[in-house]
């Protein structure tokens, strides 16, 4: 499933290809009909982003803001395990059957295939989606307390913490593993023996790694001096690309101390850490 930054980064893609634009509105598939018929011919005003969630806000031509989304609605889609995104220059290739929403304009076409969630919504709808998710790293509105109050009252693990949407929203398996190995924290500690030194330097870590995420549009979690340049190693070679230091690491030495590192089944996915780097 897609971590929170390539959302965030679809965001961006969606605005520079089709903001303020008149866009053709279809769903070969089928399954998205009626909602495209309603959006067609609108424009794009704004694309949003909160944790694994997007939301492309539509309205009427000539409206030049964010509110007039209202006027047409918003489309929200959650990407879930099997979503994809395909955006590419105009003109757009025929579709294939599996396209469940294809944007096109005079410049650029999207095709969306797969997603758990593609709905039109009223902007009271989506207020409701933002109310339930945790603070996104990501967002300038993110309250970082808001998270540490629901951990610090936790016995459940920091690493089950943190892929719980409804405390911080789009950390994944990779930012999880990640972020915990680089502080140190044994990914089983509750999060109420988390301090809050700890949590400011998670949350204040997330949100630079995540950015770099956005902005690179992949994963990358070493420090300078562990890259494989400066440590003389082979670089990575994963379906996932990125530097990392556990995860989907099980079994090979930590770039660190050496050891093993161990994985685990955690909440129905694989927990990657070391044990000697990241004591209790």
């Amino acid at each position: 499933m897609p971590e929170g930054h390539t959302i965030h980064r679809l965001a961006q893609d969606h605005t520079a290809a089709f903001a303020r634009t008149a866009v053709h509105v279809t769903s070969p598939q089928g399954k998205f009909t009626d909602s495209a018929a309603l959006l067609d011919g609108t424009v794009l005003t704004t694309a949003d982003a909160h944790g694994k969630h997007l939301f492309l806000g539509f309205g009427t031509a000539g409206d030049a803001d964010q509110d007039a989304a209202e006027n047409a609605g918003w489309v929200h889609i959650h990407l879930g395990l099997f979503g994809k995104v395909t955006l590419g220059p105009a003109p757009a290739p025929p579709p294939t059957d599996t396209v469940r929403l294809r944007l096109v304009n005079d410049t650029a076409y999207v095709d969306l295939r797969g997603p758990t969630t593609c709905a039109l919504i009223t902007a009271p709808e989506k207020q409701a989606i933002h109310d339930r998710l945790g603070p996104d790293p990501l967002r300038p509105d993110a309250d970082p307390e808001a998270a540490r109050r629901r951990i610090s009252r936790s016995r459940t693990t920091i690493a089950a913490l943190l892929m719980d949407q409804k405390v911080i929203a789009g950390v994944g398996n990779v930012y999880r593993a990640e972020v915990l190995f680089r502080h140190g924290i044994d990914p089983y500690r509750p999060g109420k023996d988390i301090t809050r030194a700890e949590w400011d330097a998670i949350w204040q870590d997330l949100t630079g790694l995540m950015r770099e995420g956005v902005r690179n549009n992949r994963i990358d979690t070493v420090r300078p001096e562990h890259t494989p340049e400066a440590m003389g190693r082979p670089p990575r070679v994963d379906d996932h690309g990125g530097e990392v230091y556990v995860y989907r690491r099980a079994n090979q030495p930590c770039h660190l101390c050496g050891g093993p590192v161990r994985t685990a089944d955690l909440a129905a996915r694989n927990l990657f850490w070391c044990p000697a780097c990241q004591r209790r």
